[in-house]
Formats: structure tokens, C-alpha cells, sequence
């Protein structure tokens, strides 16, 4: 562990981050349609399936799976794979902490939010913070949305709808990746 203030930490990511988006935006006009166009493609594909498979495995909430896909999909299969761990973890801490919150007291407000805000603080603590504002969301949805049925059975839909989309996600940027290996090897074999 280093013995730097962790205000001098963050203000070395903040630099860092802001040189990434320097060299993303001076990219040539041809280079940023292209990366759009494909993340559109991942993204609408990943959101198809996960909405499909949602539909076909009767989930309560199909759209989740479209909604998670959409939002784990990143640029590359390791990113994706990254958001798709904050995510599930995310919904796994959040979805825990608000079945208990649930069980404890149902339709109470400041339940609501001590949950929620437990959900946050428990993230961090596992050394998962990326996951905070995932497993805040999920807590929102098992606690405030209004459904039928136990609190619990809410719960563990929800996490299984984000499993159906981060699965969904990761099926595509994984093929769309293996397509990008494969384009990029045959354009340097083609070449002198």
C-alpha cells in the first residue's frame, strides 16, 4: 500500500484520465465513426440478446438484460469484462443488502436509503467502489419499484436479468473481438 495522500493519487488519475480523452479526441474523424459504428453494433446485438434470452427464459423484467448489456458493453472484450464484474457484483451486494433491508422493514423510506448507502459503503470496503452506484441501483429496483411477490424473488430476478445481460454482452465484444484479431492479421499479411 503506498503511503501517498489519496489526494495526490487522484489527482494523478484525473491527469492521466484527461490525456486519454486528449488522444480519443484528436483521433481522425474516419477512426471515431468506426469505433462508433462498432460499439453500436456490439452494443445493439449485446442488448438483443440479452433482451431475447430474458424473453425466452420468462424473467419478470426482460429489458434488464437489454439495459445491463447496453451498459457493460465497452470498446474492448477486457473492458467489457471489467464493467461486467463491477456490475454482477454490484447487483449481487445490492441485491443482498436490500432483501435484508426488506425483510427488516418493508415501504420505509429511511430503510430505503440506510440500505442503500450500505449497499455503497460495503462496495468500497470489498475493495469493489466501481460497484457502489451499481449495487445502489439495484437496491432502488428491489425496494422502490413497485412488483408483485416477495421481496427476495424480486432480488434474485434482478440478478439473474444483470447475469443475462453481462452474459449477453460478453458473447459479443468476445466474437466482435476475435473479428477485429482476425481483419487486423489479414490486413498486415496483405501488406508488404
Amino acid at each position: 500500500m503506498s503511503s501517498r495522500p489519496i489526494r495526490s493519487v487522484r489527482r494523478e488519475l484525473g491527469y492521466f484520465h484527461r490525456q486519454l480523452e486528449d488522444v480519443y479526441q484528436r483521433l481522425p474523424w474516419g477512426h471515431r465513426l468506426a469505433n462508433g459504428v462498432s460499439l453500436a453494433i456490439q452494443a445493439v446485438a449485446g442488448a438483443s440478446l440479452g433482451y431475447g434470452f430474458g424473453l425466452l427464459l420468462h424473467t419478470q423484467q426482460a429489458f434488464w438484460g437489454a439495459l445491463t448489456a447496453i451498459a457493460v458493453t465497452q470498446q474492448s472484450y477486457l473492458d467489457t469484462r471489467k464493467s461486467s464484474i463491477d456490475q454482477v457484483t454490484g447487483a449481487a451486494i445490492g441485491a443482498t443488502i436490500a432483501m435484508i433491508g426488506s425483510y427488516l422493514a418493508q415501504d420505509n423510506y429511511l430503510v430505503y436509503a440506510l440500505t442503500m448507502a450500505i449497499s455503497i459503503v460495503l462496495c468500497w470496503c470489498f475493495n469493489v467502489g466501481n460497484a457502489g452506484k451499481l449495487s445502489a441501483t439495484t437496491v432502488t429496483i428491489v425496494m422502490l419499484v413497485p412488483h408483485s411477490g416477495a421481496f427476495w424473488s424480486v432480488a434474485l430476478t434482478r440478478l439473474g436479468e444483470v447475469t443475462i445481460g453481462i452474459a449477453s454482452a460478453l458473447l459479443v465484444t468476445s466474437i466482435a473481438h476475435k473479428l477485429e484479431q482476425r481483419w487486423q492479421g489479414s490486413d498486415t499479411k496483405a501488406s508488404p
